[in-house]
């Protein structure tokens, strides 16, 4: 599943130590776009924390799982990002519009050698 928009807030990172060693958690606050924009609290986990440098107001396409789990009869929902991609400068929005055949100018100092 995949959920766009821009980083609001980076929350403090979590670290702890697990049965398996060592581990971290950095959420962030996305916003996604629309005439009525939603608050999304995502998180990184491990390596990808390190490996993804969030920035606040960056835009971004955010890849997750999402996961419930169940801890003294009450449940609890993660949203994990598991690939983020940052959003260009450039969009096609940005980029002028195509040259329309009005705009073509043929070049008449270039030589002709075509036969016909």
């Amino acid at each position: 599943m995949e959920i766009a928009g821009t980083v609001l807030s980076l929350l403090p990172l979590q670290t702890g130590q697990g049965k398996n060693g060592v581990w971290k958690k950095q959420e962030f606050i996305l916003e996604t776009p629309g005439q009525y924009p939603k608050k999304v609290c995502l998180s990184l986990w491990g390596e990808k924390v390190d490996e993804i440098k969030l920035s606040i107001g960056e835009k971004i396409t955010a890849s997750i799982n999402l996961e419930s789990r169940e801890y003294n009869g009450r449940w609890y929902t993660e949203a994990r990002a598991w690939k983020v991609a940052k959003e260009t400068g450039t969009s096609q929005r940005d980029m002028p519009p195509p040259p329309t055949d009005d705009s073509f100018i043929p070049d008449n100092t270039a030589s002709d050698d075509l036969p016909f």
